[in-house]
């Protein structure tokens, strides 16, 4: 496993540890939230196809939160491990060694999510 020990734990604690913005600064989370329900929303793409995109840059940037948010709305999209190689191949293909260790962390992040008892979702941001 990587230095995440569970992604269920990961995203629930970032879930928790973001009350504070969600009081203190509504506005922007709100405004995020628009931005993300925007972003994901069916167009020319559909949305797994963006959350796969969405996922090769949380492998490219090395952002542990986006593994588990990202691999948790793929798991619900029913992606297929074989699409999600598919992407983290040309994740690791445009960023080179590192992005190859973190196509390895979100592989577990989305296989720790396929489980049944991995599988309770946390709060959405």
């Amino acid at each position: 496993m990587s230095a995440v020990d569970s992604y269920t734990l990961l995203t629930r604690d970032i879930s928790r540890n973001l009350t504070q913005l969600r009081t203190h600064n509504a506005d922007v989370m709100q405004g995020f939230g628009a931005l993300s329900k925007a972003a994901l929303a069916p167009g020319a793409l559909d949305e797994k196809t963006k959350e796969l995109i969405a996922m090769a840059i949380g492998v490219a940037s090395r952002c542990d939160g986006c593994l588990g948010f990202h691999a948790m709305a793929l798991v619900r999209l029913k992606t297929t491990p074989e699409e999600l190689r598919e992407m983290l191949a040309v994740a690791v293909y445009m960023g080179g060694g590192p992005s190859l260790m973190y196509a390895a962390n979100a592989m577990a992040a989305f296989d720790e999510f396929r489980k049944p008892a991995g599988n309770s979702e946390s709060a959405p941001l």
